[in-house]
């Protein structure tokens, strides 16, 4: 009943507060024998790290992962693997001036409404310091993966950052490491550079669409019903702070489609079938058909800004809040290491709950 975890047989628990000694996770179910240490965890971490250009927060965090358990001479030896990041930059008197006022936009109202108190500080629990612990699991993830399938790759990207989009048409890869927003569109990447920039002079914020896709997916993970790998990432992507919408493959767009240009063409391969196209993101009926797996998430416009906003006190009076403190003018460029994380935790425990349930080798074939 605690809430603190995800995932069944690649089972993750996350602890901590934004403004404690120390945040990190609790990993429990990796397979022993896997080779792992801080530094296949740490270059994950270094991607979310806070403070990297002038478009994020400019809190300062090492973020330098701890393993303190789970791992002997180099290797996984199946036993929990706790995880420890510490906090080193906490300006808690940031937020003296809200601990009795609830911001807007914020879970203050509904923490103290549920618990009947909170954490102030940074929103304590919610903050989006947590996603950090996610990210050090995605790096335990990543190496069985790579150890289990080798030919898999997680690759994230923005999309959006509000009303501005990429044009798919100047897709390049290469490009969303070469800029601050993992932006797979050069001429994007600079319209969003000025946009950010005047939103975050006058205080603001802004949204974002996050793509993230996984390659080299075996076909047969997920189950029927109540088992769907797409049900999964669904909730593992919309558990990220500040994400309110999901879509998988086409998504929404689905709606305005019809049937025939909807269905994705199965023609005969070399090796099993193949498709002419993926708008079931890689997924149906839940099972993952072989082909890119695609998964699309909105992040809302941070609540943290400086704009008066109205509110009401705990003790129930009409109050004007501005949230002061070093907050990411768009929480979404940081969201994207977030997402690779959470699909690759989820490919994980999918892989492992496919194995437990139908070995290696049952994959049926046409004819």
């Amino acid at each position: 009943m605690s809430h603190n975890s995800f995932g069944h047989l690649f089972r993750v628990t996350t602890w901590g507060e934004s403004h404690g000694p120390a945040l990190g996770a609790v990993v429990d179910g990796c397979p022993p024998g896997v080779p792992l240490s801080e530094a296949d965890i740490q270059p994950w971490l270094d991607r979310r790290r806070p403070g990297q250009s002038r478009f994020t927060t400019q809190r300062q965090e090492a973020d330098a992962v701890e393993i303190l358990s789970g791992v002997f001479e180099g290797r996984t030896t199946g036993t929990p693997i706790s995880l420890l990041i510490r906090n080193t930059d906490q300006r808690s008197k940031d937020y003296a001036e809200i601990a009795r006022s609830f911001r807007p936009g914020h879970a203050d109202l509904t923490y103290w409404l549920k618990y009947g108190h909170r954490d102030p500080r940074g929103g304590g629990r919610s903050s989006a310091r947590e996603t950090a612990a996610r990210v050090a699991a995605g790096g335990v993830a990543r190496a069985v993966l790579a150890a289990l399938v080798p030919g898999l790759s997680i690759l994230g990207y923005m999309v959006q950052m509000g009303p501005h989009r990429i044009d798919r048409a100047r897709f390049d890869e290469g490009a969303i490491a070469q800029n601050p927003f993992w932006c797979p569109d050069p001429v994007a990447a600079a319209v969003w550079a000025d946009h950010l920039a005047a939103v975050r002079k006058a205080g603001g914020s802004v949204g974002a669409a996050i793509e993230v896709v996984a390659r080299g997916v075996p076909p047969g993970l997920g189950a029927p019903i109540y088992g769907k790998l797409d049900a999964d990432l669904a909730a593992a992507m919309m558990s990220i702070n500040a994400v309110k919408g999901v879509e998988i493959g086409a998504g929404m767009a689905a709606a305005a489609l019809t049937g025939e240009a909807n269905a994705d063409e199965i023609f005969p391969g070399e090796s099993g079938p193949t498709f002419g196209s993926n708008h079931a993101g890689g997924i149906l009926g839940g099972i993952s058909t072989g082909q890119e797996v695609v998964v699309r998430f909105a992040v809302k416009p941070t609540s943290s800004i400086l704009t008066p906003k109205r509110s009401v006190t705990v003790e129930g009076e009409p109050v004007e809040v501005v949230t002061k403190g070093r907050h990411d003018p768009c929480v979404g460029i940081r969201a994207v290491p977030v997402g690779e994380a959470m699909m690759a935790c989820v490919l994980l425990d999918h892989m492992l709950r496919h194995r437990g349930q139908v070995g290696e080798g049952a994959r049926g074939r046409p004819g």
